[in-house]
């Protein structure tokens, strides 16, 4: 091989040498950018990802958020925020009737003397006047005392005896749960209670309103007229009676009363006081 052709051979290679490093550079480049790509994403991800975590954090409850909410108060109901269920047409005294939907003693109450006192009222004898608590949330953890509250707002917004219905349903042996599971903070199960209910069976405005919460606000509003009457009246739970602003009592005189036969003698008295 002559000098020439040697040479431009060295020449030849060194260039091929060349653009083959030239390429190895752009791959190694465009890889370095990939990867500061991806970390980017990533970073983003992750950043985007933590302030979504504290924005929910953060975030209030829904019952946080109806404490500060508009109040809507059922139909059916009178006096300021709508907290006076009162239903019955006759009598000239008031029963006031204090219960907590998740209070098994309420429950207790409501399958064996509740009955006996629709009919009284149903009779003329006196009417009703229905107050709801929620305080077993605050003691047990949980929300269904509230919950069940703002559906029987729900229930009443269609009508009184919607209401007195889906009471009897809430308190049954069937439907109600142990306290301890807050089975009524769960829409869906409050709406399967209703389906007991001819009024409120597939009823699509009640269901709506559970769904929403549209009376929550009054749910909350009507637990803080309940804790007000327990310091005024002298209770601390529930069931609890009053009428002509004394407590209804057994003959022990500090409980309600738990049998018929306590609430007939109970009840006379009331209306003769």
């Amino acid at each position: 091989m002559s000098q020439r052709n040697s040479q431009a051979a060295k020449t030849a290679a060194r260039e091929r040498l060349r653009q083959e490093r030239e390429r190895e550079a752009k791959r190694a480049k465009a890889k370095r950018q990939v990867v500061v790509a991806v970390s980017v994403v990533a970073g983003l991800a992750i950043a985007g990802g933590v302030a979504y975590g504290i924005a929910q954090a953060n975030k209030p409850s829904a019952w946080e958020a109806a404490e500060d909410a508009k109040l809507v108060a059922p139909a059916n109901t009178s006096g300021k925020n709508g907290l006076d269920v009162v239903i019955g047409k006759g009598g000239e005294k008031t029963l006031a009737v204090y219960e907590d939907p998740r209070c098994p003693v309420c429950a207790a109450f409501e399958q064996t003397v509740g009955e006996t006192l629709r009919k009284g009222m149903e009779d003329g004898r006196y009417k009703v006047q229905f107050v709801g608590a929620t305080f077993l949330d605050g003691n047990l953890t949980g929300e269904g005392s509230r919950n069940a509250l703002s559906a029987l707002g729900a229930a009443l917004d269609v009508s009184p005896e919607a209401f007195l219905d889906y009471k009897s349903a809430i308190y049954s042996a069937e439907f109600h749960p142990e306290e301890s599971t807050d089975k009524f903070a769960d829409d869906d199960y409050l709406i399967k209670i209703a389906n007991s209910v001819d009024a409120l069976k597939g009823n699509k405005d009640f269901e709506k309103d559970v769904k929403e919460g549209t009376f929550d606000k009054w749910a909350l509003e009507m637990d803080e007229k309940f804790d007000a009457d327990g310091k005024k009246y002298g209770f601390g739970g529930t069931p609890s009676l009053v009428m002509d602003g004394k407590l209804v009592t057994d003959s022990g005189g500090q409980n309600a009363p738990m049998s018929v036969e306590e609430f007939d003698k109970a009840i006379e008295t009331a209306l003769k006081g």
